[in-house]
């Protein structure tokens, strides 16, 4: 099993990048796992919405320039999927079962994703309706993952 994240932005918060390099050091012996960071567009402040589409189709370029054509994509959203941890974990389950082994979690920038991202995703995931950082949501995404290949082993840290 491959799980990769795929990331707007840089992330600089220490605690933030310890924090996903603690859950990465601990998925290592379950699968492969990767955090992709792509370069977020520069952008003013204040931006039209053919400014903002400019800026998410951009990014969504250099995203897609990631993904490999047998990836199984999932696409964190607003408007996406509501999964308890059990559900995340029976969806990886499910997708290793039956022959997909390429996990790829795509995380936009501020802006959000490009309508060419969301349509190449075959899902999408929504961590609820509040908005979180998009830098913050890369650590707790980590986390749930860690959490479902727990729970796929039938090992206690999901409690």
């Amino acid at each position: 099993m491959f799980i990769q994240i795929i990331s707007v932005g840089k992330l600089k918060e220490k605690y933030l990048v310890q924090g996903i390099q603690e859950y990465a050091k601990r998925l290592a012996p379950y699968i492969k796992f990767q955090v992709i960071e792509v370069p977020d567009e520069k952008a003013p402040e204040n931006m039209s919405d053919a400014e903002i589409q400019n800026v998410k189709d951009r990014e969504g370029e250099k995203i897609l320039g990631h993904i490999k054509g047998d990836a199984h994509v999932i696409a964190l959203a607003l408007d996406g999927q509501l999964w308890s941890s059990e559900d995340l974990a029976a969806e990886i389950d499910k997708l290793a079962t039956y022959g997909t082994s390429h996990i790829v979690f795509v995380i936009g920038g501020s802006n959000g994703l490009s309508n060419t991202v969301l349509r190449r995703a075959q899902q999408r995931l929504s961590f609820g309706r509040m908005t979180l950082p998009h830098q913050l949501m890369r650590l707790v995404l980590v986390e749930q993952i860690y959490r479902a290949v727990k729970i796929n082993r039938g090992e206690p840290y999901h409690k």
